[in-house]
C-alpha cells in the first residue's frame, strides 16, 4: 500500500488549526451513520456516490473533520483511496481525495506501439466542495422535504507512461464534475434514500481522463446516481448504490476498428456499514465496475471487495 499522500497530511494539519482557532469543535452530536461515510472521491455519502449530507460529526455552529482510507480489489485492477474532509456548521463541506489505481493490464497496449511501463499506476487528486441549500435530513425526517446540496469535484490525473494513450484519445488530464444531491431520511422506518445528478465528462471517474476525440463524446452529460440504505440497528446499515457513467470513448474505439475495447459500464455496489462508536465507521462492499477498458482485460467484468475505514470528529 502506498504512503499517505502529503495533501492528506496538510488537510489534517488544517483540521488541528481549526480546532484551536475556529468555531466550536464537533461534540459528536449527530446520530450514528446519518453523516454517511467517505466516498472514494472524498465527499460524504456512500462508497461510490455523494449524498446531500455534510460529513464529519459537526452539527450547527460546529466544525468537524474526517479522514478515511479504502481499498478496492477487482479481478484485474486495484484502487487505494485516501480522503479528508471538513464540515462547517452542517452547511459547507470541503474535501480532498487521493486515488492510486493499479493499471498494470495496460501493458497490453504496447502491442499497439505505446510504451506503458510494467506496473504503471494512475494517480488522481480530487478537490471537492459541497453546500447544503435546503432541508435537514434529521430535523425534516417527518416531512417530505429532503436535504438538498450542490457540489463540485475538480480532478487532476497523473497517468505516468499512459499519458500518450490519453493524448491519442484526446482525453484531458483534468476536469470538474458538478452535481446536485437530494437525501431523504425516514427515521421511523430506518430508511435513507438518495438521488444525485452529476454533470461530467470523466472517463472511469477521471482515471482515464476527461472527454474523447470524435466520434467519441467530449462534452459533459448528465448522469444519475442512486443510493438506498436501511438501518438494521442504530449502528449497522446495509444498502445498495447504482452510478450511471458516461460512455465517452466507445464510439472512438469502434471507429478505429477496436469494437467495444473502450466501453465503459455503470458502477454498482452492495454494502454494509458498522459504526462501533461515534468516531469510527467501517464499510465493506461488493463492487461491480463492469468492464474497465475491456480491450486489455479480455472483456472480463471488474468486480470485487471494497473495504473502507473512516475516523470522524
Amino acid at each position: 500500500m502506498t504512503k499517505h499522500p502529503p495533501l492528506i497530511y496538510s488537510l489534517t494539519l488544517l483540521a488541528a488549526g481549526a480546532l484551536a482557532t475556529g468555531p466550536t469543535w464537533a461534540d459528536t452530536g449527530k446520530l450514528l451513520l446519518t453523516g454517511g461515510v467517505s466516498s472514494v472521491e472524498g465527499a460524504a455519502g456512500g462508497g461510490i456516490t455523494p449524498w446531500a449530507v455534510i460529513g464529519s460529526n459537526a452539527t450547527a455552529d460546529e466544525v468537524g473533520a474526517s479522514v478515511s482510507v479504502s481499498r478496492l480489489n477487482t479481478r484485474d485492477y486495484g484502487l487505494t483511496s485516501y480522503s479528508a474532509a471538513f464540515g462547517f456548521g452542517e452547511r459547507l463541506e470541503l474535501s480532498l481525495g487521493e486515488q492510486d489505481f493499479n493499471a498494470s493490464p495496460a501493458v497490453a497496449l504496447n502491442g499497439l506501439g505505446f510504451n506503458v511501463a510494467n506496473g504503471q499506476h494512475i494517480k488522481m487528486t480530487i478537490v471537492g466542495a459541497k453546500v447544503r441549500v435546503a432541508g435537514d435530513a434529521v430535523l425534516d425526517s417527518d416531512s417530505l422535504m429532503p436535504q438538498i446540496a450542490i457540489g463540485l469535484q475538480h480532478k487532476s490525473t497523473n497517468a505516468g507512461t499512459l499519458r500518450p494513450v490519453l493524448d491519442f484519445l484526446n482525453a484531458k488530464t483534468s476536469g470538474t464534475d458538478l452535481y446536485a444531491s437530494a437525501t431523504k431520511l425516514l427515521l421511523a422506518q430506518g430508511l435513507l434514500l438518495n438521488a444525485t445528478l452529476r454533470y461530467t465528462n470523466a472517463n472511469q471517474g477521471g482515471l482515464l481522463g476527461f472527454g474523447s476525440a470524435a466520434p467519441g463524446r467530449n462534452s459533459r452529460s448528465l448522469q444519475p446516481e442512486f443510493s438506498v440504505a436501511y438501518l438494521l440497528s442504530k449502528n449497522v446499515a446495509i444498502g445498495a448504490e447504482y452510478r450511471f457513467m458516461p460512455n465517452n470513448l466507445e464510439a472512438l474505439g469502434r471507429a478505429a476498428g477496436l469494437g467495444n475495447a473502450l466501453r465503459q459500464d455503470h458502477w454498482k455496489d452492495l454494502f454494509i456499514a458498522w459504526a462501533p462508536n461515534k468516531n469510527v465507521s467501517i464499510t465493506a462492499a461488493y463492487v461491480d465496475l463492469g468492464r474497465v477498458v475491456p480491450g486489455v482485460t479480455g472483456n472480463r467484468r471488474q468486480s470485487g471487495l471494497f473495504l473502507s475505514t473512516q475516523w470522524a470528529f
